[in-house]
């Protein structure tokens, strides 16, 4: 630092007035806004280097993604990189990749910064203060917190059984309430509970003035979409990620399809530079490798059926859901989260969401990985 520069910034620190820090409000459509509660495990990770830790509480893929990901950043970053450089504007190169793999036109694609990102962006430009958001629950909540910062009304639809689907009770939310937008997580989080695109269909059909929005982050895992649905319903719009399956979680990238109305209605807010251009290239690669996906995917399959045997045979209820997680109910929960800690395993304590008392979700991987978490679940029940 200069001289002339030091003195200035020296004056400027001299001059500065001795007041307390200023209280500035918040927005009114946040004051009552609960953040979401994002637990992360990398810290207890990180505290223990000499274990192999078992990551299992954010439904991430456990496995690197393809190794063709990681040659097209690396063959990206050897060359002329430009990461001084935006990226792709609205990310066109995906959506060409996305056109051919979906069958769905390019102007009824969005990419956005993870799929959380669509989801804020859907709230942003349809809802205004005290619009009604009907959301199946219980469920991924995050979503919550997009909607609530509109200033939205939420109002949770619990059916008779939390791993039950229920038709009926949502068409008959819908009818009595009229929401703006209806959140339906297919397959759900943390239940695994799924409708299919005929279910889904007469829903969209039941609610023609309300934006059905289908999250199917686990759609790879559970093998079926309501894609087919887009050209039938205007109401319809759906979120997917490259967080989950493709593993890819730390780039940070999404998409959303809709038609193209409801598409160039998001582009009103959305900032068409937000996806950085390594999560441009990263989820090309990734499409270009479906047989590294569906390995994985397999894996994924065969390791449930052994779970499933598992539990059944020590008696404990366990519940295989159709994305790439399960749900076990432990009559202590929080203890055997924590002895499950000490055991490098890291889930999600799910026992303090409403109808899912005494449930831990546990995230599904590899066969070997699975067979050593059952390992290692067993010495944490013994002890």
């Amino acid at each position: 630092m200069s001289s002339s520069v030091s003195k200035a910034a020296a004056a400027l620190s001299i001059a500065r007035p001795e007041r307390p820090a200023a209280t500035i409000p918040v927005a009114r459509t946040i004051r009552d806004v609960k953040p979401y509660q994002a637990v992360s495990s990398l810290e207890a990770i990180q505290s223990r280097p000499e274990q192999v830790p078992l990551k299992l509480d954010w439904n991430e893929s456990t496995i690197p993604p393809s190794p063709k990901v990681l040659e097209a950043i690396h063959a990206f970053l050897q060359n002329a990189h430009h990461l001084n450089w935006y990226p792709v504007l609205n990310s066109t190169n995906l959506i060409e990749k996305l056109e051919k793999f979906h069958g769905v036109p390019g102007d009824c694609l969005l990419i956005t910064n993870g799929s959380d990102d669509a989801l804020d962006t859907i709230c942003t430009t349809y809802l205004d203060p005290g619009d009604v958001v009907l959301v199946p629950s219980p469920t991924y909540t995050h979503f919550l917190v997009f909607a609530q910062t509109r200033g939205a009304e939420i109002v949770p639809i619990y059916g008779p059984d939390a791993f039950e689907s229920d038709l009926e009770g949502l068409l008959d939310a819908v009818a009595r309430h009229r929401p703006r937008l209806l959140y339906l997580v297919n397959p759900n989080n943390p239940t695994g509970v799924i409708y299919s695109p005929d279910e889904v269909a007469t829903l969209l059909a039941a609610c023609p003035e309300t934006l059905v929005i289908v999250d199917e982050a686990y759609s790879e895992f559970a093998g079926g979409s309501c894609i087919g649905l887009l050209q039938t319903y205007p109401n319809l719009v759906i979120t997917r990620t490259f967080s989950k399956a493709y593993g890819i979680a730390g780039l940070r990238i999404g998409y959303a399809m809709g038609t193209p109305a409801v598409i160039q209605d998001l582009r009103r807010v959305f900032n068409p530079k937000s996806v950085n251009v390594l999560a441009q290239i990263g989820a090309m690669a990734a499409l270009d490798d479906q047989d590294y996906l569906n390995d994985y995917l397999r894996e994924v399959r065969e390791a449930k059926l052994l779970v499933a045997d598992w539990f059944a045979a020590r008696g404990l209820p366990c519940r295989i859901t159709p994305a790439n997680y399960f749900m076990v109910c432990f009559e202590q929960a929080p203890w055997v989260v924590k002895r499950l800690q000490e055991e490098g395993v890291y889930v999600r304590d799910r026992s303090g969401m409403n109808q899912l008392a005494g449930y831990v979700r546990f995230s599904v991987g590899t066969v070997e990985q699975t067979r050593d978490l059952l390992a290692r679940i067993e010495r944490a029940l013994q002890s």
